[in-house]
């Protein structure tokens, strides 16, 4: 065990896929190794997919635990996708084979999980580095999600927007109805329901 007593072992939980209209909602929680620095971690958002993919193995390799989790398609039309993110969130900090002592959540909502110190940080992803791993992570293990739905849906491009309303999605949409991946709850695809 570490003998210094300051320094605490500090999960960092983020999510992908709040605004996609199809797919689940992905949660990760990554607690970093001091030990073993990682160069370039931010917001997933503001990187590259490239530098995503290597920062992901590289996150993988050197965290001291990571974990992924996720809300399905099917749950966030069952309990709306606020609550749904903050599901994947606790599964993927339950997952994880270290208990944390401090847990740092992006956002301005804390999951519901007993026994765990957590603080709520707005733009976590791009001031703490064990939350932009979370991102990381998350973002990283959703695409590859919506590259096999690709794969078993071509008609709707989810390669190209991931699930977003981009204008060609809602086209496709139209075009050719709801799928069973996408969520039923979500206006521009309820509006499309018989």
């Amino acid at each position: 065990m570490d003998e210094n007593p300051i320094a605490k072992l500090v999960a960092g939980v983020d999510e992908a896929g709040r605004g996609p209209l199809a797919g689940s909602v992905v949660a990760a929680a990554v607690i970093l190794d001091a030990a073993r620095p990682i160069d370039g971690l931010t917001d997933s958002k503001k990187l590259s997919a490239a530098r995503r993919a290597t920062l992901e193995q590289e996150i993988k390799l050197k965290a001291r635990a990571w974990s992924v989790a996720e809300s399905s398609q099917g749950e966030v039309d069952e309990i709306n996708v606020l609550q749904a993110s903050l599901l994947a969130m606790k599964r993927a900090l339950l997952a994880l084979d270290v208990k944390p002592e401090q847990v740092l959540v992006d956002g301005n909502r804390l999951p519901s999980v007993a026994g765990y110190h957590m603080l709520a940080i707005v733009g976590g992803d791009l001031s703490e580095p064990c939350i932009s791993a979370a991102s990381i992570l998350a973002k990283e293990f959703r695409d590859r999600q919506m590259l096999e739905l690709d794969r078993l849906y071509p008609q709707y491009c989810f390669a190209q927007h991931k699930g977003y309303p981009t204008a060609l999605h809602r086209e496709l949409l139209k075009k050719h109805g709801v799928s069973p991946v996408h969520r039923k709850s979500f206006r521009p695809v309820r509006e499309l329901l018989p």
